[in-house]
């Protein structure tokens, strides 16, 4: 008969913390959010990668794309842009993330001279900010005409057919410097010529990128910015056990700092088959691998050579796998029964397999509990989609501001390389995600800030400082049904606030 487990399916809502002593070494100034994304010998050597927050962002169309991972990055968490598109597009996006250059921004926002006022609106839009390059073929690398920032028009006063050639501001009245310019230097010509954004060009006269005021004052507020040795911002990327010959080399040329092998079942050849070829050609490449919500499921990618390994089956918001096939486990049990292996696994060989919490986080809270219960960082979907940074529209339905958010699994997405008959002709049998909505949140920096704040938070009621700390001092209990309810606010009449669940 069938094998029963006889530990229940739980989720996170089903646990609390039991605080510990706080200390004087125990606030959250002091706490140290970072964590390993590669294998390592733990006691012996630091993880080749660490990001310096606990979250990642979901290997999806919905998600993660170049301004997803430029704005999380910044934050000092890392993003895995989706996998499915074709490989040249998904190597565009690392490109257009590696050459940002922690503070060099490419222009996206470019016209020719010819252009008109009208153009420079709908940029504004579509953009939602004020700097547009005008280029003499009106691309990003063209050579540099002039500058239209919102002081140069006044849309009340002008006809929206003006040429842009009629208002710009000129190059010869524009601050320049030479492309080879450093960071420091740049932002020493902008303070010491009171302007808002610096051009570099090269010797032709081409556009090379912008520098802003703005990003030396959110560099000065985000210390934590993940860059890589060359000061470039730190990437990841999505990749399927289908052509994965083919794109694997692509992204490490484009410059992918990490791979993540993509699928809502990882217990399979297909990963073995993939982990070792990549592992066999490209040895020094980061590729973590997923999912799985057991011991066995663990073992087995821990030794076909998984950097990482994702937890989690059926948990995300946008996920009904369970429902369909009927296969999975509740996140906080998956969480749970998978880092017991990974310590099982470091006492008998010496190698701390990084573990990736993957769905079921609803509350900020829950974060908490992942990393409490093993977990070294987390992969969130549904959290970072409600942000102005997500590829996604937002739309207002119902009088309430939306964001769209759809599974991998979905029609929508179409992801046959994930999920298809097993045919030649690589069509979804069924869905395995839906297409959705999710509250508009704003600005994924100001959102973040407050969830870590309060993992922080809990972390020090908990007397711990780093991860590590947490996961071995950590005591959880389960509660009922009841002491969820009163948990909440209950028996009151709440007045209105503007305090938001998450």
């Amino acid at each position: 008969m069938a094998t029963i487990f006889e530990q229940e399916s739980r989720t996170f809502s089903e646990y609390l913390l039991v605080p510990n002593l706080t200390t004087e070494k125990n606030t959250p100034d002091q706490v140290d959010l970072s964590a390993p994304i590669c294998k390592y010998r733990k006691g012996q050597e630091e993880s080749k990668l660490k990001i310096n927050i606990p979250v990642v962002s979901a290997v999806m169309q919905a998600v993660s794309d170049d301004g997803m991972a430029i704005a999380l990055a910044r934050c000092g968490g890392m993003s895995f842009i989706f996998q499915s598109q074709s490989v040249e597009s998904q190597c565009e996006m690392i490109r257009k993330v590696k050459k940002y250059k922690a503070g060099i921004v490419a222009s996206d926002s470019n016209v020719s001279p010819d252009a008109t006022l009208e153009d420079i609106l709908k940029l504004r839009e579509e953009k939602e900010h004020g700097t547009v390059a005008v280029t003499e073929d009106g691309t990003a690398e063209g050579k540099l005409l002039g500058l239209v920032t919102t002081r140069d028009y006044r849309v009340s006063r002008m006809s929206l057919d003006e040429k842009v050639s009629t208002f710009m501001t000129p190059i010869e009245k524009l601050v320049t410097a030479p492309e080879g310019t450093t960071l420091k230097v740049a932002n020493d010509i902008i303070w010491d010529n009171k302007i808002n954004q610096l051009p570099i060009i090269d010797k032709d006269g081409r556009l090379v990128g912008l520098v802003f005021r703005k990003d030396y004052e959110f560099h000065k507020a985000n210390p934590y910015e993940l860059l890589d040795a060359d000061k470039k911002l730190i990437v990841g990327a999505g990749i399927n056990t289908r052509d994965y010959e083919e794109r694997v080399p692509a992204l490490i040329e484009a410059g992918a700092d990490a791979l993540c092998l993509d699928s809502s079942d990882g217990f399979s050849v297909w990963q073995e088959k993939a982990l070792k070829w990549i592992k066999s050609n490209y040895p020094d490449v980061i590729v973590g691998a997923g999912n799985v919500v057991d011991a066995e499921g663990f073992k087995f990618l821990a030794d076909c050579g998984a950097d990482f390994i994702k937890i989690g089956i059926g948990g995300g918001s946008i996920c009904i796998t369970r429902e369909q096939k009927g296969i999975g486990c509740g996140q906080a049990s998956a969480v749970l029964a998978v880092s017991e292996a990974r310590d099982k696994y470091f006492k008998e060989t010496g190698i701390y397999i990084p573990l990736c919490s993957d769905g079921g986080i609803v509350h900020d809270y829950h974060m908490a509990l992942a990393l409490a219960m093993g977990a070294d960082f987390m992969m969130l979907g549904r959290y970072f989609a409600r942000f102005d940074e997500s590829p996604t529209r937002k739309l207002l339905v119902g009088g309430t501001y939306v964001k769209e958010y759809w599974g991998e699994g979905s029609n929508r997405a179409r992801n046959w390389q994930r999920y298809d008959d097993g045919g030649k002709g690589g069509k979804m049998a069924f869905e395995e995600g839906v297409d959705s909505y999710v509250p508009y949140a704003g600005k994924l920096k100001d959102n973040l800030d407050t969830s870590l704040a309060k993992v922080k938070a809990t972390m020090c009621s908990c007397g711990s400082s780093s991860v590590e700390e947490f996961q071995q001092k950590a005591r959880l209990v389960v509660v009922s049904s009841t002491s969820i309810i009163e948990g909440g606010a209950h028996d009151v009449i709440q007045k209105e606030s503007d305090r938001t669940a998450r």
